[in-house]
């Protein structure tokens, strides 16, 4: 529906296209391919926002957790999402952080949990089924929001930037712009978890195909060992049960990879800081399906990543979470 108000200008500006594409042959060819990517572009963005809706949250389906092969959460909530886990860690691992932006909230859990210990923390996420649907305590802090049409926020607005099991869901073209974005609203650290394959270069453990690609290919990549970096192409991705890349997942990469490419956005990646949070994840079997990046700023400043009493577990600060048994 155009507005009232703008109906002559787009009047003006049908007519002018229509003039264009008589005025030769050419100019039809160059219309035509503007046309089909348009197109391509809307479908992929629907793709993306309506493959996040109720049903990938949990809504109508085997609550016990059989999910029978389809993408997303039997139940979503706070303990099944592992947001005190992802929030203590934070917390935890940087102790100078103030501001946080919480990329890919989902319902906002990460950020409820946050707050919760004390943090200006906010979020996005480019569901608006999830943000309708947000946790009590991110209420008011978490909207709708897209690293590819640019986050709501000035530049260097936030001291920690997370985003948690959300950057393999867009494919490997779209990497460089979102990371971009990323490092313009991050003013110290971005903290990712992203599926990766390949060696982890002592910064924890290595990654591993399973699950990531179709298990008919899967002795295939196993056998490129580290000559294959990725992104593995999209006719290799492992499916579930609609035919779909499972999960979404769209890039699947080795740690090299993704290294190379936060490199290029201008970050420098830091290893000493990752050890540091494996061992946290370790009690609760996490360090093997939780990879983790964490990466700096050029300048960023070095008490943003001071631990918060690292002589103490994370269930002695205070977690409760039935992975620490607790």
């Amino acid at each position: 529906m155009v507005a009232p108000r703008l109906k002559p200008v787009v009047a003006r500006g049908r007519a002018a296209l229509d003039r264009l594409a008589v005025s030769s042959p050419r100019a039809r060819s160059v219309l035509d391919k503007v046309a089909r990517e348009l197109t391509a572009v809307v479908d992929r963005a629907h793709a993306r926002v309506d493959f996040y809706g109720p049903g990938y949250f949990g809504e109508g389906r085997d609550p016990t957790g059989d999910r029978a092969g389809c993408s997303g959460y039997a139940r979503y909530d706070r303990v099944s999402s592992n947001a005190d886990v992802a929030a203590t860690v934070l917390w935890r691992t940087f102790g100078g952080a103030g501001t946080v932006l919480d990329v890919g909230c989902a319902t906002g859990f990460v950020v409820e949990a946050l707050r919760e210990l004390g943090l200006d923390a906010v979020g996005c996420d480019v569901s608006r089924y999830a943000v309708d649907h947000a946790a009590p305590g991110a209420r008011g802090h978490v909207q709708v929001g897209d690293l590819l049409a640019g986050l709501p926020w000035p530049d260097a607005s936030f001291d920690l930037v997370s985003v948690l099991e959300t950057l393999e869901h867009l494919p490997p073209e779209q990497v460089p712009a979102a990371l971009a974005e990323l490092r313009r609203v991050c003013a110290g650290f971005v903290y990712a978890t992203i599926p990766s394959f390949g060696a982890n270069n002592g910064a924890g453990p290595d990654g591993f195909f399973e699950g990531k690609v179709l298990p008919e290919r899967l002795e295939h990549y196993r056998s490129l060992d580290t000559v294959f970096a990725g992104p593995v192409p999209f006719v290799d991705l492992a499916r579930d049960s609609a035919g779909r890349p499972i999960e979404g997942h769209l890039t699947m990469a080795s740690f090299g990879w993704w290294t190379e490419c936060f490199a290029a956005a201008g970050f420098e990646r830091r290893p000493d800081v990752e050890r540091r949070i494996y061992a946290d994840l370790e009690p609760a079997g996490l360090a093997t399906s939780w990879n983790v990046y964490v990466m700096a700023v050029p300048g960023a400043s070095p008490a943003l990543a001071t631990p918060r009493r690292p002589d103490r577990t994370l269930v002695e600060l205070g977690l409760r979470h039935p992975l620490y048994g607790t």
